[in-house]
């Protein structure tokens, strides 16, 4: 380690008194001047060095080693500069009066000073991004309270989905839909997979009210109706295999609309697993093949949630906590379209107007969801932050 470094570093174990991190404003910014994150960058930098000269890493520390050195990264670029900074006010104190020298070394300054704001602005953004996994998950969009209404705007919310999935070039597939007499759909399911699926999609789990006047009756009255979504991970045939004979496989011909290729083609599959009862079902595609491939991706996830339940004796723990009981005034996002507004209730989240625009599922949406998992972030920061500090607080007290 250089001695400028070190020196660095130095400074920031000398701080007195440090406090645990007050609750930020709204705007989730890091106050990157308080000394307690400061401690806690620094106390980064230890560890980075720590990792890096080990010979021998586990799995967990090459991947804890991988995970701050871009924050670790930017550090260096901040250390840099406050040492080039300190030089020049060193050179400005030798030079006495010569003022072009003086001149030259101001604006000297003022260019490592603008640099370090936007090292400053990059290391914020390290900070808040949000971790995004290569994987899937399975999407159910279940019409709530409102009647017909709600099956109608299930549709939609459906639609909005599968089409977002395509937007961020995902991997898409329906895997069921249950529709409603006049063009809704009472419950319906998708398969998505992708870089960020998991995490994005994990933001749209809850209960989404609409607001509007129904299709479905005259008068002007504005309608307010619930469809719930639960988001579970999807499940790999690695971590749930299924034996044959737990199985009972169907095909039929497909049901609905389709037209003759549908009428004439035993695409429809049927699955049910014995031991359980589970059944699902998936006639969407034109594919036999494709159809039972979805049916057993939706029954493993189905049956792998139903296992880890049973093993935390928490019965529809995910489910219940995502979707709660569908009641109007359990929401998590509102759709008002009279006043043409998607207003999101969470912590991290606003009010985005052109609702139309959002429900097309293309960059409205994004920057939504990616507004609430910065905010998460924020808060995992921040509650690293405070235990850090705390654990650092005891450990120097019993040494005094």
């Amino acid at each position: 380690m250089s001695l400028t470094r070190l020196t660095f570093l130095r400074s920031f174990w000398k701080l007195e008194n440090i406090k645990l991190v007050r609750r930020y404003s709204s705007h989730d910014s890091i106050n990157l001047s308080d000394p307690a994150i400061q401690t806690y960058l620094k106390q980064l930098v230890v560890e980075h060095d720590k990792l890096h000269t080990k010979p021998r890493k586990t799995n967990e520390e090459t991947k804890r080693l991988h995970e701050i050195k871009p924050i670790v990264n930017v550090l260096e670029q901040r250390i840099s500069l406050f040492d080039s900074i300190d030089s020049l006010k060193e050179l400005n104190k030798r030079e006495g009066k010569d003022e072009e020298i003086k001149k030259m070394i101001k604006e000297e300054a003022q260019i490592y000073l603008s640099r370090l704001k936007e090292v400053d602005s990059d290391l914020q953004a390290i900070l808040l991004e949000p971790n995004l996994t290569q994987g899937g998950v399975l999407i159910e969009v279940t019409a709530g309270a409102g009647g017909q209404e709600s099956m109608l705007f299930a549709k939609e919310l459906f639609n909005l989905y599968h089409e977002y999935s395509k937007y961020k070039n995902w991997e898409v597939d329906i895997a069921s839909i249950e529709k409603s007499d006049i063009g809704g759909i009472r419950k319906g399911s998708l398969l998505v997979q992708g870089l960020g699926a998991p995490e994005l999609m994990r933001m749209e789990a809850g209960v989404h009210r609409v607001q509007r006047i129904p299709v479905t009756e005259k008068g002007g009255r504005i309608h307010t109706s619930t469809v719930s979504v639960a988001v579970l991970p999807l499940a790999t045939e690695i971590e749930l295999e299924i034996p044959d004979k737990d199985l009972s496989i169907e095909t039929k011909r497909a049901s609905g609309a389709g037209g003759q290729h549908v009428n004439t083609t035993d695409s429809a599959v049927r699955i049910t697993h014995l031991p359980t009862g589970t059944v699902v079902e998936c006639q969407e595609g034109r594919s036999q093949i494709k159809n039972k491939q979805i049916a057993l991706q939706k029954l493993r996830t189905l049956l792998l949630q139903k296992q880890e339940e049973e093993q935390t004796s928490k019965i529809n723990s995910e489910r219940k906590s995502q979707i709660g009981s569908s009641n109007r005034n359990e929401k998590i996002r509102t759709y008002n379209y009279p006043q043409d507004r998607v207003t999101e209730h969470r912590e991290g989240g606003s009010t985005t107007h052109s609702l139309k625009t959002f429900m097309e599922g293309g960059e409205q949406l994004e920057e939504l969801q990616e507004s609430l998992l910065r905010h998460q972030r924020y808060q995992t920061i921040m509650a690293d932050i405070n235990e850090f500090i705390a654990r650092y607080k005891a450990e120097t007290t019993g040494k005094n």
